[in-house]
């Protein structure tokens, strides 16, 4: 999946560098632009639609693949666990990395938060360090991680976040347009388990696609949203006082 992610990446910046867009492409396969898109939220290329889109821009899947090569060659997957902890214990430093993960610029972040320009370029010139971002003249950011970046499992910014989502994500009624609560409970073999699994997997990766979809809007029509998709081995306590002993 996260190779998939990678390669529907470099072929929508190798759209963008042509000049070409969702319109292009939908005219090129006589589909129309609202199917295309689910195409690429969803990930569901076959062999021949993505060869035709290839050779729409005069190119062969193999150079696609170079150009992945080349990208991944590039761009880091993870950071150590060294790296984790200077971002968690500096929390302005987190901030900003969170920001420029969110394709932010340097006034974005001035005109959001109260934090000098001084300061912030200070941090930005850490995260150059860290081989998170490239820091270009003028000031401008080029983002270095991968498509399929991950942060350390159970590392100090997972915690950080698990922590704060236990702590306030919760904290509302779920009742607003732009929230939305479902809870399941129901009993799963361990192979459906499984299946259940890798969709979520499938709806992350939907939702990274969109937010690098929507990167180039400007930030005023951006807003941030955070997902919780989980499922567990879990039952609720409230009714371990009924149990029978084992």
């Amino acid at each position: 999946m996260a190779q998939t992610s990678l390669i529907i990446s470099t072929l929508k910046n190798t759209l963008k560098s042509h000049g070409k867009t969702y319109a292009d492409v939908a005219k090129h396969l006589n589909l129309s632009e609202a199917s295309v898109k689910r195409m690429f939220a969803q990930q569901t290329f076959s062999l021949n639609r993505l060869d035709d889109i290839c050779h729409m821009m005069d190119m062969e899947i193999t150079d696609l693949m170079q150009q992945v090569n080349d990208s991944t060659a590039r761009q880091i997957n993870e950071l150590s666990h060294e790296q984790e902890k200077e971002l968690a214990s500096d929390l302005e430093l987190l901030l900003i990395t969170i920001s420029v993960m969110n394709h932010w610029t340097l006034p974005d972040i001035l005109t959001t938060y109260e934090i000098t320009e001084a300061q912030c370029i200070q941090h930005l010139a850490k995260l150059d360090r860290l081989n998170i971002i490239e820091l270009l003249p003028n000031n401008n950011i080029k983002i270095k991680i991968s498509s399929n970046f991950k942060w350390q499992q159970n590392g100090h910014i997972q915690r950080f976040f698990r922590e704060t989502i236990e702590a306030e994500f919760f904290k509302t009624t779920f009742t607003q347009d732009q929230e939305k609560l479902v809870v399941l409970n129901g009993m799963l073999s361990a192979e459906s388990n499984a299946l259940f699994q890798r969709k979520i997997e499938r709806l992350a990766c939907e939702f990274d696609e969109l937010t690098k979809d929507d990167s180039s809007l400007p930030l005023g029509k951006r807003y941030g949203y955070t997902s919780v998709l989980a499922v567990r081995d879990w039952r609720f306590s409230v009714f371990d006082p009924f149990k029978k002993p084992k």
